[in-house]
């Protein structure tokens, strides 16, 4: 509780103190006016100079205006007539414990946002050419640099790790609870906290180029894009607030010109009371309060998960969401070639590996990395000697003394080997030792661990139709697509074509429908942003599709996707819920006030009590 909060908690209980001690003082007249001042000062003061201000500003119509001409209004008739003061000083102190608690309700979402605006630290410690280290600001450390990164301290720049092991704490950008390990070589991204160990990380980016730095930019720039549905409710109350204004001026004079026009008194205090019980009760609190709150609490929520909104807007699109396409390198799959298993081999599996990850070692094509990683040891140069690489066909070497060829059939047929076929689908290397046939390595692109749940939960979830769309070969697509259990499938597009495609899955969904599209590289953000609803992925995901996509899955997950999916209808389901309870309720009190039925008392729970009640909901997210 911020100390703003604290006062108006404190001048709350103060003023409702003192309305019940002068409730029960025998007091009468101007006396008991002044009396009755004194808690309706304490608590009303600000709404009192915010109407002011808003008159001076030739801005009027607000939900000020109305409480303070209200209330005045009917401190004005107490005196004149009733001698009751009590329900214009309760109804300005309710009108208080509602925005308390609607303050309350959105400092709990903004610490969300905060907790997530503190990923970036103040400074960096960056090494110079000794070895010594000084602290300075992030945004000073060019590319290439060298910073330290000690146990407790925050990342400062994305970066790789030149020396040290550490266990990291990603929570802050991927909403993972369990620390991921870092050791040499490995890319390391800023906002992450060093839990053990020491790194030395060489900095890929600068600064403000940063995830930390962009993950930041994203939350600040999301309030700023607005959903249907607020854009709507701003419309509403700048026509309907002034309208229920000339309503009630409406209701005070006509009413008593009706009765004079039959013959009758006109009874100008009691329409004059009606009113002002009308002005409270048309208050539009609970709907400007609560539906851009529901909103805000939800993209907080969404952050802490690790998927990043990128407005509300955007919220709306997720809900509708029916449809979802997919690229496959980097988004269902790992994007990284590995060893996926060796075959007809002559040789125990270690041994061919280690053979071929020799042979190859003289290479920087990523099939020599995949064949060195997996072999998982040391290995010594000073074993290798006369190699001959052959373009398009692969390697010839002699590996202690002995020859040995790696690469594909072509490069089989050239040395006369006969090559055993892999049903597999992925890249095979074949290996032969000493001119004889020695069993291949197959070399593939693994799905993610949660693709197959992620799309289980699409369907579960309401998404109709999923649709692959690649520019990987038909045979690895039409696999992946077949574990995955995707119902469409498109392989060899270019990125034309791929807009092409979504061009074309539009024009079929239904209205009211949304089409979204998940991918990481360079060449799926013209997708991502055509597209309704584009959802990239942040670790591996290039510049350029993070910049298009409208939400941005930090951890590279796609079981994110139905999360934010679900989040997204539980956002909806309660800014319609808050819209239809909200204009329900003031239109049966507002018909009731006009006819005199409701009294100051109703006034005061179709106000404070709605908004107090939508508030409450809205935080649900």
């Amino acid at each position: 509780m911020n100390r703003r909060q604290k006062n108006t908690l404190v001048r709350i209980i103060v003023s409702a103190m003192l309305l019940a001690v002068v409730h029960f003082l025998p007091l009468d007249g101007w006396v008991k006016l002044a009396a009755y001042l004194v808690p309706y000062g304490i608590i009303g003061h600000d709404i009192l100079r915010k109407a002011w201000k808003g008159i001076r500003n030739r801005q009027p119509f607000d939900e000020c205006f109305l409480m303070a001409f209200a209330t005045l209004g009917a401190l004005a008739l107490g005196r004149l007539k009733t001698g009751d003061y009590d329900e214009a000083v309760a109804v300005m102190l309710f009108y208080q414990i509602g925005e308390w608690f609607q303050s309350m309700a959105v400092d709990k979402s903004r610490r969300s946002i905060t907790d997530l605006m503190n990923i970036r630290p103040d400074s960096a410690n960056l090494e110079d050419a000794e070895g010594r280290c000084t602290a300075v600001d992030p945004d000073e450390v060019p590319v290439g640099s060298i910073v330290q990164v000690n146990p407790g301290d925050r990342i400062p720049i994305d970066g790789v790790v030149r020396s040290g092991s550490a266990a990291l704490d990603t929570a802050a950008l991927t909403g993972e609870s369990l620390p991921r390990e870092a050791e040499e070589g490995d890319e390391v991204l800023s906002g992450c906290v060093c839990l053990t160990g020491f790194l030395r990380i060489e900095t890929t980016r600068e600064a403000g180029d940063s995830t930390a730095a962009r993950v930041m930019e994203m939350v600040e720039n999301a309030s700023s894009r607005k959903s249907r549905s607020e854009a709507f409710i701003s419309r509403f109350a700048r026509v309907y607030t002034p309208a229920v204004v000339f309503g009630a001026l409406a209701l005070a004079l006509l009413g008593p010109a009706v009765r004079l026009l039959m013959g009758l008194t006109p009874e100008w205090g009691d329409w004059f009371m009606r009113a002002l019980t009308f002005l409270v009760i048309s208050c539009p609190c609970a709907l400007v309060i609560s539906i851009p709150l529901t909103f805000f609490a939800a993209i907080g929520r969404a952050s802490r998960a690790g998927v990043l909104v990128k407005g509300s807007n955007y919220l709306e699109a997720l809900a509708n969401t029916r449809l979802i396409a997919f690229d496959k390198t980097g988004t269902v799959t790992q994007g990284v070639f590995e060893v996926a298993g060796v075959h007809h081999a002559v040789l125990p599996t270690e041994k061919i590996l280690e053979l071929a990850a020799l042979a190859e070692s003289h290479s920087g094509h990523p099939i020599s990395q995949s064949l060195q990683k997996a072999c998982g040891k040391e290995l010594d140069p000073l074993r290798v000697t006369e190699v001959e690489e052959l373009a398009g066909e692969g390697v010839i070497a002699r590996v202690d003394g002995r020859q040995v060829a790696c690469g594909n059939e072509r490069l089989m047929a050239r040395l006369g080997i006969s090559a055993e076929p892999c049903r597999s689908v992925g890249t095979v290397v074949h290996v032969a030792l000493d001119g004889a046939y020695a069993g291949h390595i197959l070399i593939a692109d693994k799905l993610k661990p949660t693709a197959r749940e992620a799309l289980d939960q699409l369907r579960a979830c309401g998404v109709r139709k999923t649709v692959m769309l690649t520019g990987d070969r038909e045979e690895a697509a039409r696999e992946a697509a077949r574990d995955l259990g995707v119902d469409e499938l498109y392989a060899g597009l270019l990125p034309v074509d791929k807009v092409a495609k979504v061009e074309a899955l539009l024009e079929e969904k239904r209205p009211h429908e949304a089409l979204g599209f998940v991918g990481d590289g360079l060449n799926d953000a013209p997708v991502l942003s055509r597209a309704d609803i584009g959802i990239a992925m942040g670790a591996l995901g290039s510049d350029a599709a993070i910049e298009a996509a409208d939400v941005v899955l930090m951890d590279d997950d796609p079981l994110r996707i139905s999360t934010a999916i679900r989040l997204a209808r539980r956002c909806m389901r309660i800014v319609r819920e808050n819209i239809a309870f909200a204009i329900g309720v003031k239109l049966i009190c507002l018909l009731l006030g006009a006819l005199g039925i409701g009294s100051m008392w109703l006034a005061i729970f179709a106000d404070v009590g709605v908004m107090v009640l939508a508030v409450l909901n809205a935080i649900r997210v």
